[in-house]
């Protein structure tokens, strides 16, 4: 069962769907289709085509994917067709457009530093560390999130090797820890940071960071300590994992007479900026 998020990559500003398999990237045919023929109906061209390629070719250009649900719009999963990097080459054989050379070279890129990235990982965090530059986040903040994101892999990993499978499963975990830590839900900490789209943990700053990683660090300590197996007793691991980071962050509050959670985002003004700009308000206060 594949337990992969739906990752979001770049060809000339638009949008393409990707979801990592293994050690493969497969790409949403469908907004491929979109980007290389410019139609305002990519679901409807890609039947089309398919016939057109059955009809003239006896081919079946559906054997060239596989159907992954990838999230869309509307922030649910449909099962879509996708297809590896070798798939699309196949299929963009079947589309006349100016753009396919470009995007064949962009396509062999990525999927050239995917191989890289399995050979050498830290290259994968180097370019993750260089984006999160390029968005303005600072330093410290970059560090603590790639923390974060470790933490979150061996967590999940530990999941995958205790019965849970189902995607849903996941997020009603992760809302379990979420809940006991914050108080909230993931979908509700987002609605306070008046997030849709957008990542919650890229618009958290260094305290809500930590404290999510506790929560998720206890979690996976607690999971091993206990051998949690199956879904509800992975559940009563991770609202106790919660509950470790949740007291602490009470505590805190307590102490400080502030709240960790926060209502900011980073949507308009970049991480690091804001952060400078708190800084100068209190030396002013």
């Amino acid at each position: 069962m594949e337990q992969e998020d739906t990752h979001i990559a770049i060809f000339n500003g638009k949008r393409i769907r990707r979801k990592l398999i293994g050690d493969k990237w497969f790409f949403s045919v469908v907004d491929v289709v979109g980007i290389l023929t410019d139609s305002v109906n990519p679901n409807d061209y890609w039947y089309r085509l398919k016939v057109r390629e059955k009809e003239s070719s006896d081919i079946e250009l559906s054997t060239f994917c596989r159907q992954l649900k990838l999230k869309s719009g509307d922030e649910k999963e449909y099962l879509t067709d996708c297809a590896d990097t070798e798939g699309i080459f196949r299929i963009i054989q079947s589309i006349p457009s100016k753009k396919a050379e470009p995007f064949k070279r962009w396509l062999a890129k990525v999927g050239y530093e995917r191989v890289q990235e399995i050979e050498n990982p830290e290259l994968a965090q180097e370019r993750m560390k260089q984006l999160y530059e390029r968005k303005g986040y600072s330093k410290d903040w970059i560090e603590k999130r790639l923390r974060g994101i470790a933490i979150r892999q061996e967590l999940t990993d530990e999941w995958k090797n205790r019965d849970v499978e189902e995607e849903i499963e996941f997020a009603i975990l992760t809302n379990e820890i979420s809940k006991a830590a914050f108080g909230k839900t993931v979908e509700e900490y987002k609605e306070l940071k008046k997030l849709k789209r957008e990542n919650l943990r890229d618009h958290m700053d260094d305290l809500e960071l930590i404290f999510s990683m506790l929560g998720e660090a206890a979690t996976t300590r607690i999971t091993k300590a206990k051998d949690a197996l199956g879904f509800k007793e992975n559940k009563n691991a991770a609202r106790q994992g919660g509950e470790v980071a949740g007291n602490a962050r009470k505590e805190l509050e307590e102490k400080t007479g502030e709240s960790v959670l926060s209502e900011d985002n980073f949507l308009d003004v970049p991480e690091k900026k804001k952060k400078k700009r708190k800084i100068q308000v209190s030396y002013a206060e």
